[in-house]
């Protein structure tokens, strides 16, 4: 578990663009219920994250077309979250960073950490 003080700025380099936390099963359950599309990040302190996949993110949004809910989990964090997210990406192994577009709850794409 990272502390806190140290994935804060990690975290916000989502939050403040639009993502929801979530930090338990329910949260993650309650998310990928939701009708339309959900773009799930698995977010991590690693140098992949912050290099690639929260810039990526962050792109991904300058589009005409983008999903219509926005969450993410923190690996190493918020292990509970993570786990269930994780458990909705199978048959991909786990992989942080990662993202996984979800659609009416199926998922649709998963972009793996190593892509």
């Amino acid at each position: 578990m990272y502390p806190e003080e140290l994935v804060k700025p990690m975290r916000e380099d989502l939050t403040r663009i639009g993502f929801a936390e979530l930090y338990t099963e329910q949260d993650v359950a309650d998310a990928l219920s939701k009708e339309g599309t959900t773009l799930v990040v698995v977010n991590s302190v690693c140098g992949c994250a912050a290099a690639n996949a929260r810039p990526g993110a962050r792109m991904s949004l300058q589009n005409a077309k983008t999903p219509d809910h926005l969450v993410t989990v923190f690996a190493g964090v918020d292990t509970e979250a993570v786990n269930a997210a994780r458990a909705q990406m199978v048959p991909f192994p786990p992989s942080s960073p990662s993202m996984a577009l979800f659609k009416d709850g199926e998922l649709v794409h998963m972009l793996e950490r190593h892509h």
